[in-house]
């Protein structure tokens, strides 16, 4: 049993993080202040060779393997939880659909700059109706036989990546149809797909997040992703994945609340010694250390077992439960350890406060965590 990561990784987790604390660590506390997705650093983000990570060479990827792809996260969500969401949706949501359901041709046409990062995938699930229960998706596709188009009409909601001045394309599930949805890809700019105006958003506010609309969006009948009908199936397995991810992320968010809670009660000085001389913050420390260490090993079995080739749904729900909900109580420990600085947005546990909610929600939220375990261990859940 070893619990190392490869030296190959090790030495990737240093890069990662030195691009971290040079290239977004003093510009994080603007963006978010001013609600700036900073373009220009996500696409040094892809000549680092990030969003490439998972995918094959030929495509411009790196082979790598999930484990690797959540080093990177990991290390950008101790300095920006904002720019490891643009990561983990640009790969886990906006690429791997193409890459695990597409066509040849869909694969040499999208995933070149998808894998580079000159540009970025949404991945178009939860409409307003229809967020926890994907499989109410209202959004159809109907077929124009005379033109070869599918004709797409309807909603989308929360949708990541999906308004840049480089996202290139949205993957939308739609009903094609009587209980049938399948996926297709929408490229940026095509008429009658609306961007709306981005959501004011708690938390990640240097992420890109719009509602979508489509109005008789025609596209050819080729960009169907995969098999007609089996939409809804390929986005579950995308998920299964992309909760490991999230898990990475929240793990790099309850590091760093540890390591700035430790470096504060060493430093804040109350009725003559140090806080972190008493008992009630020494301890609150302690838990959080804990915390990271469970996570930590929660979030890379989840994740080596993908890599090996295993089944692993049920240890990528236990992680993305675990260390979501670990996550919130993290921030909010750290946050009444700076005490009243903590309230301040100047300090990176506030940010990470208000950053830290959506993990519980967003690419399943906890109560369907826990359904799925549940169904896992042979209880008759509905």
């Amino acid at each position: 049993m070893n619990f190392d990561l490869s030296e190959e990784n090790e030495a990737f987790r240093a890069v990662v993080a030195d691009f971290a604390r040079s290239e977004i660590a003093p510009h994080a506390e603007r963006w978010d202040a001013e609600h700036i997705f900073p373009t220009d650093v996500v696409l040094a983000m892809g000549e680092l060779g990030l969003f490439g990570l998972p995918f094959p060479e030929e495509y411009g990827g790196s082979g790598a393997g999930l484990t690797t792809l959540c080093v990177a996260i990991e290390e950008l969500a101790k300095v920006d939880a904002s720019m490891a969401i643009t990561l983990e949706a640009g790969v886990s949501l906006g690429a791997s659909p193409i890459a695990h359901f597409g066509t040849e041709e869909q694969k040499q046409r999208w995933l070149p700059d998808l894998c580079a990062g000159k540009a970025l995938g949404g991945f178009g699930l939860t409409e307003p109706d229809a967020g926890s229960d994907a499989g109410g998706t209202r959004t159809r596709a109907d077929l124009d036989e005379t033109t070869g188009e599918w004709v797409l009409n309807g909603e989308k909601a929360f949708i990541t990546n999906s308004g840049t001045d480089i996202t290139s394309l949205v993957t939308f599930t739609a009903r094609t149809g009587p209980g049938e949805i399948s996926a297709i890809i929408v490229p940026s700019g095509t008429p009658g797909l609306e961007v709306q105006s981005p959501y004011r958003k708690m938390g990640w506010h240097a992420s890109d997040t719009h509602g979508l609309t489509l109005t008789d969006c025609r596209v050819p009948e080729e960009n169907l992703l995969g098999e007609r009908g089996r939409g809804f199936a390929q986005f579950l397995s995308i998920l299964d994945e992309g909760r490991v991810a999230i898990a990475a992320l929240a793990l790099g968010t309850i590091e760093t609340c540890l390591a700035e809670s430790v470096r504060y009660a060493n430093e804040r000085r109350s009725f003559g010694r140090p806080i972190g001389s008493y008992q009630g913050v020494a301890f609150q420390c302690a838990d959080m250390a804990v915390m990271a260490d469970n996570a930590r090993l929660l979030t890379y079995r989840a994740a080596w077992l993908r890599d090996q080739g295993r089944p692993f749904k049920q240890e990528a729900a236990k992680a993305k439960l675990y260390t979501s909900e670990a996550a919130v109580s993290a921030t909010r420990t750290a946050t009444q350890i700076f005490g009243g600085y903590g309230f301040m947005d100047e300090t990176p546990v506030s940010r990470m406060y208000r950053d830290s909610k959506i993990l519980e929600i967003g690419e399943g939220t906890s109560e369907i965590q826990r359904l799925i375990i549940g169904r896992g261990l042979g209880l008759p859940l509905e």
